[in-house]
């Protein structure tokens, strides 16, 4: 074999790993989630030191058929960052640490994120993508209506199990949010005398504004099962409704994570413009404050690149929404009468985007 057929040979084998990387991606997430359901993260950090492998096999709930097979299980998570492992000369057995990603999935972690994990992976979840193909091929709005018969919001609301789960998604990411908002955007909430959080959920992150802004008069608005039964406080109230008919008026519009939820005429046609019906009532001139992806943000690495590519098709498969670029946003925005457009790429995945009507 010449040179030219190795070289020729080496790109077929490389292109062969790269399609068996990218179709047995899924096993890295059930393999992931297989370690959370297990409490792996939790025996590591219970034990307080790097952890032994015999420790940790002892400290799970495992038939003592499967104890062989823990060490698989954990060198493929090492390899993708969540945990480390260390085997000294005078060791006998490997011995495993947590990683910034592993203590994301601690159940009584600050930020935790296993509710997100177990509603992406849910069933419900993980059928519609088997009607992705199908989808492009008929009228339905999304393939989760391909594969329910029903859209998203539909399906939730009747299903106590997924709307659980997603609402404990949302306020798991409200809380890293809120924290670096409060932190670093200060300047954003600064002289409001009223905001409302919009798809605020059960006010994760209303609360931290509320107790950082007590002059603030805060509001969530969400649909009415949402927040049915939950309990305001002095300068913090809930209320049930559709922000699609009419939001409160407030000096401030907050969209967390909501515009991507939604195509660019829902976007345009209803939310934008009773955002704006909100902050211009009785003559006042007030803002938005969205946090949403800008995709083609220069500081992004690759890892947040890809990610916000997942997170565009599952926008596409699950809700009728998108990611956007600067430049999809600015047009989307100033379509509805807003003229300033101040975006600040601070928020990792996501941008502080403030815009102002005319």
């Amino acid at each position: 074999m010449n040179s030219h057929d190795e070289e020729l040979g080496d790109k077929v084998l490389r292109a062969q790993v790269h399609v068996w990387n990218h179709t047995l991606s899924f096993i890295k997430a059930t393999s992931l989630k297989c370690v959370v359901d297990l409490g792996l993260p939790e025996a590591i950090h219970t034990y307080g030191q790097p952890m032994p492998l015999s420790n940790l096999i002892a400290s799970l709930p495992i038939h003592p058929s499967k104890t062989l097979f823990i060490h698989r299980l954990m060198r493929i998570m090492v390899h993708s960052g969540f945990f480390s492992q260390q085997n000294l000369t005078h060791k006998t057995e490997v011995e495993y640490m947590l990683t910034d990603a592993s203590l994301l999935l601690l159940k009584n972690h600050p930020l935790s994120m296993p509710p997100f994990l177990h509603v992406t992976l849910d069933p419900s979840m993980t059928t519609p993508l088997h009607h992705f193909s199908s989808w492009f091929k008929n009228g339905d709005l999304t393939p989760f209506q391909t594969a329910h018969g029903m859209l998203f919001w539909d399906y939730a609301g009747g299903d106590r199990k997924i709307n659980h789960l997603f609402n404990a998604a949302i306020e798991n990411d409200a809380r890293l949010i809120s924290s670096l908002m409060i932190e670093n955007c200060k300047g954003t909430f600064t002289g409001l005398e009223s905001l409302v959080d919009v798809g605020g959920g059960t006010g994760t992150m209303a609360k931290v504004i509320a107790k950082s802004f007590p002059k603030m008069q805060c509001i969530v608005l969400d649909l009415p099962h949402v927040v049915a039964g939950l309990q305001g406080g002095e300068n913090l109230k809930y209320v049930g409704g559709d922000m699609f008919e009419a939001i409160p008026p407030a000096d401030a519009i907050l969209l967390k994570w909501i515009m991507h939820d939604w195509s660019d005429e829902e976007c345009m046609k209803y939310i934008l413009k009773k955002c704006k019906e909100a902050i211009t009532k009785e003559g006042k001139k007030g803002k938005v404050i969205i946090i949403e992806a800008v995709m083609d943000d220069e500081k992004r690495d690759d890892e947040l690149v890809e990610t916000q590519l997942v997170f565009d098709i599952t926008m596409m498969v699950f809700l009728n929404g998108k990611e956007r670029n600067k430049k999809e946003w600015v047009n989307l925005i100033s379509s509805v009468g807003f003229s300033e457009c101040k975006i600040t790429p601070i928020l990792g995945l996501r941008s502080l985007i403030e815009i102002y009507p005319y």
